[in-house]
């Protein structure tokens, strides 16, 4: 069954990433890694997202993490994990994810055959994913799928995620963007984290931004004042159809109807997350 062309990319950004990216922003998860002795939440993200991959160092995670600057991974890893296992990061953050997720939905949805039904899709999507090159999907494939319908749902998403992450570097590679090239000019689109947040999550700071820049406009992808010009907005669109074209194997196997079902329930859920105060308000933006 062929899909429309952008249905994929719109299912995935609408309904299937804000799901996985719920726990990053979340009271609970602070609460559950605090436990552990992570207070951090630099230390605590690297390490949740890591931690699939083992007692991994700074290398592994600047590899395919791809925007993060490296003096900030180094400083906490691999120290991170003489204070807390791989085992006992990847509890933590499926406890914080249960938590999330039943404060965000609430018990009616938690419960609900519509939860169950996304989850059923989400995973049955999974079934299409290749493990060769897609080192964050691998590991996290190898982890057992949750009982509960919910959990699953957000393993599923993760797995979807991290997949097309996965593809996303090989085209960002692709098209010659570096890690912070990439970052700025996401958020020249008006899509990606604003400088707020580049600075506070990635560990970049201004004086690298304003590098970043130089170097993208030098290229003239960036005008003088900072917004993208036709060509810069010509190769994030190229970069975005050859994540497109690395990711759709997942959606094809779920097919048409399955993909739009699941844009459908997904998106719904996501609505209610994001009306329940599941991301900063300030997130994303040119700013």
């Amino acid at each position: 069954m062929t899909l429309e062309p952008l249905a994929a990319r719109r299912a995935w950004h609408g309904a299937i990433n804000p799901i996985h990216a719920t726990v990053y922003f979340s009271p609970d998860s602070a609460e559950e890694f605090a436990a552990l002795g992570l207070t951090d939440p630099v230390a605590r993200n690297l390490a949740a997202r890591s931690a699939a991959m083992g007692a991994v160092g700074a290398g592994t995670v600047a590899a395919t993490f791809y925007n993060y600057r490296y003096d900030l991974i180094a400083r906490h890893l691999p120290a991170v994990w003489d204070t807390a296992s791989p085992e006992q990061v990847i509890a933590a953050r499926y406890r914080a994810v249960d938590a999330t997720l039943r404060r965000l939905l609430g018990p009616e949805a938690i419960a609900s055959a519509e939860l169950a039904e996304a989850a059923a899709l989400a995973l049955r999507a999974t079934e299409a994913c290749s493990r060769h090159g897609r080192t964050l999907y691998s590991a996290h494939a190898d982890l057992p799928v949750p009982e509960e319908p919910h959990l699953r749902l957000w393993y599923a998403t993760t797995l979807l995620r991290e997949h097309r992450g996965d593809g996303h570097i090989t085209a960002l590679l692709t098209v010659g963007l570096d890690p912070l090239e990439a970052l700025v000019s996401h958020s020249a689109t008006g899509k990606g984290f604003s400088r707020k947040w580049l600075k506070a999550t990635r560990g970049w700071d201004q004086e690298d931004l304003d590098a970043a820049s130089a170097r993208l406009r030098e290229r003239g992808l960036l005008d003088e004042a900072g917004e993208l010009t036709v060509a810069g907005k010509e190769l994030r669109e190229e970069l975005e159809t050859q994540t497109d074209r690395l990711d759709a194997a997942p959606y094809a196997h779920l097919g048409a109807a399955g993909l739009d079902r699941l844009a459908e329930l997904g998106g719904a859920f996501v609505l209610q997350a994001v009306v329940a105060g599941a991301f900063p308000g300030d997130l994303l933006g040119k700013a």
